[in-house]
């Protein structure tokens, strides 16, 4: 189905930035064992400060991407990521690079994440007809996970030759890719009307406001911020035991994560079709399912070739049903939203994601630290085993379509 040559510079630009953050995948956490020496809370709380300083910063973004044209502020949020990680090699060429940089970069990155997802998805609303979204979430979802196959053997072989710092400079240097994509785009913008009464308190809860009137969107948003928090919280964990305990060599680690996301590519091309013979309430529900499953298979990790295999084993059946599921739970939320709210809700939603992924990854850290990182990784995964009961228990009708606002120029 063609989407348009607008979408395909969108979906370039998404591309190009996931490839570079893929080959980048682990970059901090191992400059941090590796290269700062680090303990192992210290490279939890390196996770965990900088999506919470970003998630906080990021609920006074929502009102403010809402109200501009979507595509400026795409290139600006690109152009500070940009600056943010080329710091760090360039800091570490002078000998000067510190802990207390990378936190710092941690959080600029972090927050110009959040607010350029804002933009992003609510430009792809206005961008794509309604009844086309589960196949530009699809292309989206599909280009991630051959990025993440892809980036982290790549980048884990740059690492062994160049070192972990040089997988950062092309993280950077996607960025600038980016927003030559975005750049190139053509046509019509979107912003919600301003309010004359200015921004008030109250507007940065509306997006909380939104999700919670909507029961099963609610519901929704409840499963995805805890599902990715007990996920999130086991990578320091994995990154600690894999390359610190075991002694996982930078391409093995890569590799572990890298071949189980084909998985994922696979489940994203798979995912329309099995809605349209199935349903998509009944997909979502039982790839909500078993993705809860199988990340308690990751306490069964040992150390060497076993090790290795039982990680992308239990990688690739997750990231599999991840590559189905993500598609159709991002179409369904994006359908539950009006226009002149996405940007807001979005970035509500990505703000609070954050929060408690950095909440629980500062408790996994002292989970870890009193009982072992194999330890703290087996409980998260018996508590995803509870997590489906927060998906919506029957089809319910998202709202009407939207109207697009055109942009004020």
């Amino acid at each position: 189905m063609q989407l348009g040559r607008n979408f395909g510079w969108l979906w370039s630009a998404y591309a190009v930035s996931t490839y570079g953050t893929w080959m980048a995948f682990g970059a901090f956490p191992l400059i941090a064992v590796r290269v700062l020496h680090s303990p192992t809370f210290a490279v939890s709380l390196l996770e965990a400060s900088g999506l919470a300083v970003a998630a906080l910063v990021a609920f006074s973004l929502g009102p403010w991407v809402e109200h501009r044209a979507k595509r400026p502020v795409m290139i600006a949020m690109d152009l500070i990521r940009f600056a943010a990680m080329v710091s760090i090699p360039v800091t570490y060429v002078l000998g000067l690079l510190s802990y207390g940089q990378l936190l710092i970069v941690s959080v600029i990155s972090g927050t110009a994440n959040i607010a350029f997802a804002a933009a992003s998805g609510a430009y792809l609303k206005y961008l794509v007809p309604r009844d086309q979204l589960l196949v530009a979430n699809g292309r989206f979802e599909g280009t991630g996970w051959v990025a993440t196959a892809a980036g982290p053997p790549l980048g884990g072989a740059l690492i062994g030759l160049l070192g972990p710092v040089v997988t950062v400079l092309a993280d950077a240097l996607s960025y600038l890719l980016s927003a030559f994509g975005v750049l190139r785009i053509r046509g019509g913008d979107i912003a919600a009307p301003r309010s004359d009464a200015g921004l008030r308190p109250a507007d940065l809860l509306t997006g909380w406001r939104v999700i919670r009137r909507d029961h099963a969107l609610l519901r929704l948003f409840l499963n995805s911020i805890l599902v990715g928090g007990l996920i999130m919280a086991t990578a320091p964990l994995l990154a600690v035991l894999l390359l610190g305990r075991y002694q996982y060599p930078a391409w093995q680690y890569g590799i572990a994560f890298g071949i189980p996301a084909l998985g994922g590519f696979v489940g994203a091309r798979l995912s329309a079709r099995l809605v349209g013979r199935f349903g998509q309430h009944r997909i979502m529900m039982v790839f909500g399912w078993l993705r809860s499953l199988f990340p308690l298979g990751l306490a069964f990790v040992q150390p060497g070739v076993p090790g290795l295999l039982t990680v992308i084993v239990v990688e690739g059946l997750l990231i599999t049903c991840m590559g189905i599921f993500n598609p159709i739970y991002a179409t369904e939320r994006l359908q539950r939203i009006s226009a002149d709210h996405a940007a807001r809700v979005l970035s509500t939603w990505s703000a609070a994601s954050k929060l408690v992924h950095a909440l629980l990854m500062v408790i996994w850290g002292v989970l870890a630290t009193r009982t072992g990182p194999l330890t703290a990784i087996t409980i998260s995964g018996v508590l995803l085993l509870f997590t489906p009961l927060l998906l919506p228990k029957a089809a319910q009708p998202a709202g009407s379509a939207f109207t697009p606002i055109p942009a004020r120029a």
